[in-house]
């Protein structure tokens, strides 16, 4: 396995597993699944509703805690210092341990510098032992790490070769902090896997166009967690470090590079206004559960 090491010294897996849209059914064999292949690193989020599968797998693997980096991210419900704080603890709870490698920011959204806040008294605590945020704009990154006591070590945002960032690459580069990738593989859509670019660089060294994908993430000092429920696939995404691409190989992934998200963006109203609803919605959902628990 290659290492990345964060901008406070912590080593993280430049490979992961995913567990977005691994239903609770299914997560805590997932997660089993991926350490026997392994995976070293495995990714979750309160917003995921499945921390406490992943923590029963982790139970259940019997590997040592502090051979697995763990990561969870806040949801938006719960920013503010207070709610934040709580709710990271409850997520250690659910999932089983005393403490998590890293806990990112998950939206750039709401009372962001509180929660903030609670993520940095917390590491120093050592509850946690690296913080970060999740789909944050070069604007908003930039933001954060000049008036956060703590500078994020990680950014968790959408890469893929149809979306290539390579600002957010040079500025994360500038600041010293990692970005990671969610759906590297940019979840298929417009054909990815079947790109003949991919197909043909593929072909060089016995590789598939998921594996050349992850290489050439890898290659560019990106950290990358895909996500599988076949085992066979988890191996299939676990190697990737038999090969490596060449120049060439890179300038051609390069024109693939459609300069813009395949599912949507954080600068849209509509969108940003479709969180806030949702957030909403939730809470709502949750207080009237509390009434029916109380009455």
């Amino acid at each position: 396995m290659q290492y990345v090491t964060l901008n406070n010294g912590v080593q993280m897996p430049i490979l992961g597993y995913g567990v977005y849209q691994v239903t609770k059914d299914e997560c805590e064999r997932c997660v089993l699944d991926a350490l026997k292949v392994g995976y070293r690193s495995i990714d979750t989020a309160q917003s995921y509703f499945n921390e406490e599968e992943v923590g029963n797998a982790l139970v259940k693997s019997g590997i040592p805690r502090e051979e697995i980096f763990l990561t969870t991210k806040v949801w938006i419900e719960h920013y503010g210092y207070d709610e934040c704080r709580a709710s990271v603890l409850e997520s250690l709870r659910k999932l089983k341990t005393d403490y998590v490698d890293l806990c990112l920011l998950h939206q750039p959204f709401s009372d962001v510098y509180g929660a903030y806040r609670a993520l940095e008294d917390l590491m120093a605590e050592g509850k946690i032992r690296a913080i970060g945020i999740s789909n944050f704009y070069v604007d908003r990154m930039v933001d954060i790490a000049n008036f956060a006591r703590v500078k994020p070590a990680v950014n968790q945002i959408e890469i893929h070769p149809h979306h290539q960032q390579n600002e957010q690459l040079e500025w994360h580069n500038k600041y010293g902090i990692q970005l990671e990738a969610w759906a590297p593989f940019g979840e298929g859509r417009g054909g990815m896997f079947d790109l003949p670019e991919l197909k043909a660089i593929g072909d060089k060294y016995g590789k598939t166009p998921a594996q050349v994908m992850l290489r050439w993430h890898i290659q560019r000092g990106i950290v990358v967690i895909p996500k599988s429920t076949h085992i066979e696939r988890m191996e299939e995404n676990f190697n990737v470090f038999d090969f490596e691409l060449t120049a060439e190989d890179m300038e051609i992934i390069a024109t693939l590079d459609k300069g813009q998200s395949s599912f949507f963006s954080h600068t849209n109203p509509n969108m940003v206004e479709w969180f806030c609803k949702m957030v909403e919605a939730r809470k709502k959902n949750h207080d009237s559960s509390k009434e029916k628990k109380n009455w």
